[in-house]
């Protein structure tokens, strides 16, 4: 949500939200009907639900350390060079 220019807390608190109501529905994020992502924070679009999986919130964390198979794959490399 951050990249919709929430601030992180703004984004942290509507997650939240988020998974408590689809606790409620007994439902994954991603399977959150449209409306009810929306009644929390309008600017979300059907686009979202690609990060709303396990493997769209992985796959999202490109940064150094990060959890993206890439960075995984990196650090793998990194370490057989300089422990094996």
């Amino acid at each position: 949500m951050m990249t919709l220019g929430l601030a992180f807390r703004a984004a942290h608190h509507a997650t939240g939200a988020l998974v408590k109501r689809a606790e409620a529905l007994g439902c994954t994020l991603d399977a959150l009907p449209l409306a009810e992502l929306q009644a929390i924070e309008p600017r979300l679009t059907d686009a979202v639900r690609a990060h709303l999986t396990v493997d769209g919130s992985v796959k999202r964390r490109t940064s150094y350390g990060g959890t993206a198979p890439e960075r995984v794959r990196a650090a793998l490399r990194q370490a057989r060079e300089r422990y094996l």
